[in-house]
């Protein structure tokens, strides 16, 4: 859709900060965290209240142009497979802030907050959230976009932990709950992006202060036999465990520790909620494969954020993604020759448990039907580099397609994708009706 402009693009400071093209700021402003997306909106808006937010997004619409909301920009890959020329994107950044309420156990979440900072806000508190593998991913996107976490398979996607939002619409600010308008607060959990800005979110959080968690690691070479064992214990594993097995590839790196730098690895991370006799149990036939190193152990609740090794700054970062289904050892095998040069790392999350089962309560995105979300990536500094990693990325995709499922998982993917496939057919058709044309988000309209 492309909007002849009604007002000039100058108009919009008057709502909040604005950064044009050919401003000095303009290409710092746009730049995402995964870098390697190229972002070129007709604007970028950097508002720090929801009142500045109501004003420029109301300025935008005058002004004939459509609204991206971006709290950290993450999953950016897609939205730049856009043509922004007639977008402003709105990005939350300069919108943070956590409130706790520990009587209620709930947070109530600025827009453009870190998962880091509500963490740690609820730690003092032996409470915790149901956050994702990365301390700097935006709670808004990974919320709103369903969550897969390392306690989900025992408490299900995010977006049910979510009690209520308060989101910008081409109308205004409204709030949404399950007594106040609950049709937008069924189809904001799960399709926020298309709905309006989000910016505040109050969350269920959990009793969690400490959690066995950690990681195994083996060499590549013991690749075939760990991803072996772990499909087979994934099969019958309590629903208190949840997690993911990644082959991964380091280079040789002086900044890396010795134990990861210049080496082809497997690793499997996780959590397990239980007590420490209990959870050694689970992970006993995975320790009996003699992993090079094992750090699963008792540990603070906000120390799960680092157990799974994401990257620590921006990152320019390719993929793609897939659900599967029930793996055999072909499958295995299909999976584990398919990995080559090229990939950062081929995950596969385990899924089921909690993360099947769509609460009563739940919203457009209350459950991920599957068994393991296949993910992706590689580093793609240079253009060169992104075409060969989207292809390498893709590879494995196409060699675990007999395996594969038709839904996908909107925080795992990495490119523009129809976002039909993210929701069952009656739940998109009744999203789809509630879209706002106002508003771009990385999928969908």
């Amino acid at each position: 859709m492309t909007t002849p402009l009604t007002r000039p693009l100058d108009a919009l400071r008057d709502a909040c900060p604005v950064v044009l093209p050919g401003d000095e700021t303009y290409d710092a402003a746009r730049l995402p965290w995964n870098v390697a997306a190229d972002l070129r909106p007709a604007a970028v808006a950097l508002p720090t209240s929801t009142e500045e937010v109501v004003a420029v997004v109301r300025a935008a619409a005058e002004a004939g142009l459509r609204v991206a909301p971006q709290s950290t920009g993450h999953g950016a890959a897609a939205l730049a497979e856009r043509d922004l020329s007639d977008v402003l994107l709105v990005k939350l950044s300069g919108l943070t802030g956590v409130t706790v309420d520990a009587a209620a156990r709930t947070a109530r979440v600025l827009g453009g907050t870190l998962w880091q900072d509500v963490v740690a806000a609820a730690a003092p508190h032996g409470l915790t959230a149901l956050h994702g593998s990365a301390p700097d991913v935006a709670v808004a996107g990974y919320v709103l976009g369903g969550g897969l976490s390392f306690y989900g398979r025992q408490h299900g996607v995010a977006a049910s932990s979510v009690r209520a939002v308060e989101v910008v619409t081409s109308s205004g600010l409204v709030r949404a709950s399950a007594a106040e308008n609950p049709d937008l607060f069924w189809a904001v959990r799960g399709g926020g992006g298309n709905l309006g800005v989000v910016v505040a979110i109050e969350l269920d959080l959990l009793p969690v202060a400490d959690v066995y968690a950690g990681m195994l690691l083996w060499d590549r070479s013991h690749a075939p036999a760990v991803t072996r064992a772990w499909v087979e214990w994934s099969r019958s594993a309590p629903e208190s465990a949840s997690t993911s097995l990644r082959v991964m590839s380091f280079p040789p790196l002086p900044e890396l520790p010795p134990f990861l730098s210049g080496r082809d690895l497997v690793i499997i991370d996780g959590a397990v909620l239980e007590d420490d006799a209990t959870a050694e149990e689970v992970l006993a036939p995975l320790r009996a494969l003699a992993p090079e190193m094992d750090t699963f152990a008792r540990i603070p609740a906000a120390g799960l954020l680092a157990v799974h090794m994401d990257p620590p700054a921006p990152t320019p970062a390719v993929g793609d993604h897939s659900v599967l289904g029930p793996l055999d050892d072909d499958a295995v095998d299909a999976f584990l020759a398919s990995v080559g040069p090229g990939l950062m790392f081929a995950e596969l999350r385990h899924l089921g448990g909690a993360f099947a089962r769509p609460p009563a309560t739940g919203g457009a995105l209350a459950s991920i039907p599957g068994d393991y979300a296949l993910l992706c990536v590689a580093v793609a500094p240079t253009p060169q580099a992104a075409v060969a990693g989207k292809a390498a990325a893709f590879g494995v995709v196409r060699a675990m397609s007999r395996w594969s499922r038709t839904n996908l998982v909107p925080t795992f993917t990495e490119t523009r994708s129809d976002a039909s496939r993210f929701y069952d057919g009656d739940d998109w058709a009744r999203l789809a009706r509630m879209q706002d044309p106002l508003f771009v988000a990385n999928h969908g309209l």
